[in-house]
Formats: C-alpha cells, sequence, structure tokens
C-alpha cells in the first residue's frame, strides 16, 4: 500500500491518502491540491515532487 502525506509537500497541511498503487496515490494527491490548495495546473516537476514522497504506507 502506498502512502502519501500533503504535509512533506505543503507544510502545515494534515491530509493524506494512501492506495494500491503510486499512479491512484498521486492522481488524489494532484485533485487534493486543486482543491485545497487552489492549483490549478499540476506542473510535471509537481507531480515529481509528489512521486518523490510517496512510500510504503507502515503496517
Amino acid at each position: 500500500m502506498k502512502e502519501f502525506k500533503c504535509g512533506q509537500l505543503v507544510p502545515g497541511c494534515n491530509w493524506e491518502t494512501h492506495a494500491e498503487d503510486e499512479a491512484e496515490v498521486v492522481r488524489r494527491a494532484s485533485d487534493h491540491l486543486r482543491s485545497a490548495h487552489g492549483e490549478t495546473h499540476i506542473r510535471g516537476n509537481m507531480v515529481e515532487e509528489i512521486k518523490k514522497r510517496v512510500h510504503e504506507r507502515a503496517a
């Protein structure tokens, strides 16, 4: 199970998500950045920053 915690990218944000694969985590994180942080366009470098912070969820 993969996990992403937004606070690792946007300090102070407590939102997190998890899914079976990285692509779904990145999709959810991108949606969150649009809705919660006002990002209108998720650039390639932002996707890379999200991917750097996706890790295996602790059991």
